[in-house]
This record gives C-alpha cells, structure tokens and sequence, in this order.
C-alpha cells in the first residue's frame, strides 16, 4: 500500500509539471513578442515601408501636389550624366569622410588612453567629454558659426600665435576643414567604446611584456593596438556610414556655400525633395547614397581579415 501511495503520483505528477513548465515558456514567448510589438509597428510604419516607397518612387518624376508617372530609370540616367551636383556632393562627402573619420578616429583614443587613468574626479571627465555627442546638432553648428566669426575666439586663439585665422564659413579653401573640424567635437560614442576596450585588456599581458623587456610604446604598440583593432573596426565602420549622411552642419553653417564648397550629398537630397518638391528625382538620390554605403562597408567587411585581431580566432 505504501508503494503504490509512493510510485503513482511521482508518475502523474511529472507529465503535470511538464505541462505548466511548457505553458509558462509559451507565456514568456508571447509577452516577450508583446513588448516588442510597438517598435515592430512603428519599424513597419516609419521606416520600413517608407523605405519601400522610396525605391518605388525612385522610378517616377512624381512632385508634391501632381500625379505619378513611370519613368523608368531616367531618374538615375540624369543623375549619373547630367547632374553637376552629384558629381559635387560624391567629391565633398568623400573629402570629409576622408579627413573627418581617421582624425576622429585619433582624437577619441587619445582620449580614452588619458580618460582611463585611475585619478580622482574622473567621472565627471568622462562626463565632460561625453555631453556633446548628445547635445542637439543645431544648437551645435550655432555655436560653432559664433566660434568660426573672423573675430571668434579660434582666429584670437591663432592670433596668439601670430597666425592671422581665416574666414572660415565664406571662404571656399577653409569652409571644408571648419566643417571637419567642428566634427571633432563629437567623439564621444567612440571614446565610450574605446575606453570600454582598454578596460577589457588583461593586465597579465602587460605584466608579461614588461618582463620581457618592453617599454610603453612596445607594449602599446604590440599589446594595446592589436586588442584594440575590433574596436578600431567597429568606429570605422559606423564614422564612415555618419560622414556619409551628414547633413546638419551643411544645411545650419553654410547652407551647402560657398559656391557649393560644402554640398554633400544628403544636402543634394534635401534639396531635390523639399525646395524642388522632385520626390523621384530624391528617392533616386536616396538609393544612390545607400548603394555608395552598402559598398563601402562590404569593402571595410572585407578587408578587416587583413588587420582585425579577434581572441577567439
């Protein structure tokens, strides 16, 4: 009697318990769906189908306020013959991309290294150099139009060094490098992640390099560098997709001048979608830059076999 006390609910509880363990991983199923349900309908809504849209606009001269007619791919015949600003806008977002990403790229290591040291008050360092990657784009070509004024304080700062300063934002030689250099202003994201890859490189690596006789640059240089190429990878990869899209600076600093100096080619877009009210002729320029981006990140994918060092290979 004890045995079959024993023996008959052990057997009918097990089947009961694998039902409510099923039951409650369907639950955490469906309310893990739930909670994204409202990003996936504003994914689908903003952007997705927009971006749909937009290839299929691509094909149309439709404007604002006026039919849609198909034209086939004379839209990106226009653009890649007879469009002087496309040839303009490819030259000026490569010039940028080309200065803005590696000096970018220095600027926020230096930083890292120096924000990594064990110092008191170093949170509100980190603080510091963080605040204007999220301070508003706008408000920050305003005070950079005021800081690049021939008697703003960077040309009194060469003054100083008894260099006569530019005037930057009009002169068609240096309205380019104020851009860029108003850039540099926003390295904090990538300081963020290169200081959270100097914090991952194992002290045992420099312990044994210092035995072995290497001084700092060495073990910066054979120890640092190559722990820190994932990360130099990543910021690259990403700069090159923003240096590709900006657009702020251009439109608020300079208005794409002078004589088109500064047009890039997210400015080009803006201009053929809402001062020329050619939603086509913009949804082609749209999917041109894609194409320009989705290569060079293929490239930058390919190539990082070359120089990126991963741990777990």
């Amino acid at each position: 009697m004890q045995e079959q006390l024993t023996s008959v609910p052990t057997a009918a509880v097990r089947p009961l318990a694998a039902r409510k363990g099923q039951a409650r991983f369907r639950w955490q199923e469906v309310s893990g769906f739930l909670f994204v349900v409202p990003w996936l309908v504003g994914f689908l809504a903003f952007e997705f189908l927009p971006f749909l849209a937009s290839f299929a606009l691509s094909f149309t001269d439709w404007s604002l306020g006026r039919e849609v007619n198909f034209i086939g791919l004379q839209n990106y015949r226009d653009l890649l013959q007879t469009e002087p600003l496309l040839r303009k806008g490819i030259i000026n977002t490569v010039y940028y991309t080309v200065f803005h990403v590696p000096g970018q790229m220095i600027l926020a290591f230096v930083v890292a290294v120096l924000l990594n040291q064990k110092v008191r008050g170093m949170p509100i360092y980190r603080t510091a150099y963080y605040l204007p990657s999220v301070t508003s784009g706008v408000a920050s070509a305003i005070i950079w139009i005021w800081l690049f004024q021939p008697s703003g304080i960077i040309n009194r700062g060469l003054a100083l060094f008894g260099i006569e300063g530019p005037n930057w934002l009009v002169s068609t030689r240096w309205a380019m490098p104020a851009l860029i250099i108003m850039g540099f202003w926003t390295i904090g994201t990538e300081m963020v992640l290169y200081l959270a890859g100097l914090q991952g490189v194992p002290e045992s690596l420099y312990e044994a390099a210092e035995i072995d006789g290497a001084g700092r640059w060495h073990r910066v240089r054979h120890v640092t560098i190559p722990l820190m190429t994932p990360y130099f990878f990543l910021t690259a990869v990403l700069g090159i997709i923003s240096s590709f899209q900006v657009f702020t600076p251009a439109l608020v600093m300079t208005q794409g001048g002078p004589g088109d100096a500064t047009v890039f080619l997210l400015l080009f877009l803006y201009w053929a979608g809402w001062e020329w009210f050619r939603m086509g002729y913009a949804s082609a320029i749209a999917w041109v830059l894609m194409g320009m981006i989705m290569t060079f990140t293929a490239l930058q994918f390919w190539l990082q076999r070359y120089w990126v060092y991963y741990e777990f290979q």
